[in-house]
């Protein structure tokens, strides 16, 4: 088995090699480094946080338990990325059949002031504030009503900013398929939103520091109760 990697400075490693390692601070440190972009996937096609998160922890646990069939032919946010489309389709297939219709979220707003790497807008004025979130609820809420092809492109194109030939690599379609269905999305959504669009997309379905310590402490727990996890070589 390969050696362990030092916790210290997990930014600097490549993803293969994290791929490569099976102990706790390597696979965290994996997660972090995609969990914004996979759980904006999951959440563009269930539609729904609790749901979302849900999906991404057992798409993670699937990934530490085949990871040893990562062979580096593409990339691992694309092998990562299939496993969750497959997490949360196979559940909206399962919510289809039950004819169980599920509610989106209330979004949790307490963890609005404490996003990691989001600007600093602790002197915002009040109002400014309250305009903003209400600008972004609204984009979220047309975001949801996007077919769902248009939807999921739209999501990684404009809100997580990947390029066209990323997002043909992780949906596995065309890169003129991917331009075709982000410029019919914005142009979806331009029929409702027609102002102040871009200043509330850059800020739609923030991905806090509480979301993202939360995943991973699940899915880390999870592998430490069924001991496939070495303890972190610290």
């Amino acid at each position: 088995m390969n050696a362990a990697i030092q916790p210290a400075a997990p930014q600097t490693i490549s993803d293969t090699n994290l791929a490569s390692c099976r102990d706790a601070s390597a696979f965290e440190a994996l997660m972090r480094r995609h969990n914004r972009m996979l759980y904006r996937l999951a959440r563009s096609i269930l539609q729904n946080d609790e749901e979302a998160e849900d999906a991404l922890q057992e798409a993670y646990i699937a990934a530490f338990r085949n990871i040893h069939n990562f062979r580096g032919e593409s990339r691992i946010s694309t092998w990562l990325a299939r496993i969750v489309m497959n997490e949360a389709y196979g559940r909206l297939r399962r919510q289809q059949r039950q004819a169980v219709v599920v509610p989106l979220a209330a979004y949790d707003r307490s963890d609005e002031t404490g996003e990691s790497g989001m600007s600093d807008r602790s002197h915002e004025p009040p109002d400014a504030a309250a305009h903003r979130a209400e600008l972004r609820r609204m984009l979220e809420r047309k975001i949801d009503e996007l077919p769902a092809q248009f939807r999921t492109v739209f999501v990684l194109r404009e809100i997580e900013e990947m390029s066209v030939d990323e997002i043909a690599e992780h949906l596995n379609v065309p890169a003129a398929t991917v331009r075709t269905r982000a410029f019919r999305a914005r142009g979806l959504l331009r029929e409702s939103l027609s102002r102040d669009f871009d200043v509330a997309t850059a800020n739609a379905f923030g991905f806090a520091g509480e979301r993202c310590d939360r995943i991973v402490a699940g899915v880390l727990a999870r592998l430490r109760a069924a001991n496939s996890i070495e303890p972190s070589n610290e």
